[in-house]
């Protein structure tokens, strides 16, 4: 068995607006791993300035992953506790080798082109004209969940904004979800949730700035608009760590993006904890290539979701990888027809 990695840089259809500025490449890298004439390919989605294992060794890491890939897996992904976009490129690549298909992690009507998953549209940060391009786009392309990231321009002009689409469009035929990637301060996060409330939103990701659990804990407790902790999860390892943010918090929901947070592994410690509260999840990609966008969604479609997830994001770039990975009519489809194209 032998394994080796490689770098990748994705571009940008256009520069994509969020709450830490304008993106227009995304950095990742591939772990391959090949046994006797088999290949297993797994996506280390690194997000710089995200991810907790951004760090100056990280290529070392890979490489030591390579070196000892002969130890078993529960050993690997031990000695990369702290590297979660590596364990998730470590479970696919294994996974993948295991199986007869080159990118079949998880065999199930979604695989064979029978079932499909609800997402919803995502909308990016821009001017306001920009905004309400892409809402009309979404709704013209049949979804009926959008999701805003807010928290970069004036946010009068956002609240003008679903204001507009609430005229148009009831809470029974569009659902809403706004992102603010902890754009909101102690002093006025409070009162814009009130605000946000009269659109019938249906949920509002990471208010405030992650490592503030009582202030946190407080917004889920008072707030008229359900909370779902996004960022709040990133370097939370333990399965006594989750319990112990779950515990003081007490979110309305979780946000689940595996390459962040630790892959299958990481993403099922999750949902054990928050189903044990009662509390809702869902599962979206990190800008992932269309190699680590396949692995999580047919990861998502295992666990029998019905509400729609965050999986939209395949589309974006100039350099993706041709996939059977379809967007129609607000759902992800696999079409088995479609052959990969996997060149690096």
């Amino acid at each position: 068995m032998k394994a080796y990695y490689k770098k990748y840089i994705l571009n940008f259809k256009q520069p994509s607006g969020t709450s830490r500025g304008i993106l227009k490449t995304k950095e990742t890298y591939f772990l391959i791993i090949e046994n006797n004439g088999k290949r297993g390919i797994g996506e280390c989605g690194l997000f710089k300035g995200l991810s907790i294992d951004d760090t100056p060794n990280y290529e070392k890491k890979l490489q030591w992953v390579c070196d000892h890939i002969h130890l078993s897996k529960d050993a690997l992904l031990e000695n990369l506790f702290n590297y979660p976009s590596i364990q998730f490129g470590l479970e696919q690549a294994l996974t993948l080798l295991q199986n007869n298909h080159p990118f079949e992690l998880f065999p199930s009507d979604f695989t064979l082109g029978k079932k499909a998953i609800p997402i919803n549209g995502l909308i990016w940060m821009g001017s306001f004209d920009f905004m309400k391009q892409q809402i009309n786009k979404k709704l013209q392309e049949g979804f009926t969940t959008i999701k805003l990231k807010i928290g970069a321009i004036h946010f009068e002009e956002e609240i003008a904004l679903l204001r507009a689409i609430r005229k148009e469009y009831s809470p029974r035929e569009i659902e809403l979800r706004v992102d603010a990637n902890g754009a909101f301060t102690e002093t006025d996060a409070l009162e814009k949730l009130k605000r946000l409330s009269a659109f019938d939103l249906h949920s509002i990701e990471q208010p405030i700035q992650p490592k503030q659990w009582q202030l946190m804990a407080k917004l889920c407790e008072q707030t008229p608009l359900p909370i779902a902790l996004d960022e709040e999860l990133i370097g939370i390892f333990t399965t006594k760590e989750k319990e112990r943010l779950i515990n003081a918090i007490n979110p309305q929901y979780i946000i689940l993006k595996p390459s962040l947070i630790g892959g299958f592994k990481g993403s099922n410690q999750w949902i054990a904890t928050a189903n044990a509260k009662r509390i809702g999840w869902w599962i979206t990609s990190a800008l992932e290539s269309n190699v680590g966008l396949n692995a999580i969604a047919q990861f998502t479609y295992s666990l029998g979701v019905t509400m729609p997830q965050g999986l939209g994001t395949g589309s974006l770039f100039t350099n993706n990888f041709d996939a059977p990975l379809v967007v129609k009519n607000g759902y992800l489809h696999y079409n088995p027809k479609l052959q990969w194209n996997f060149n690096l």
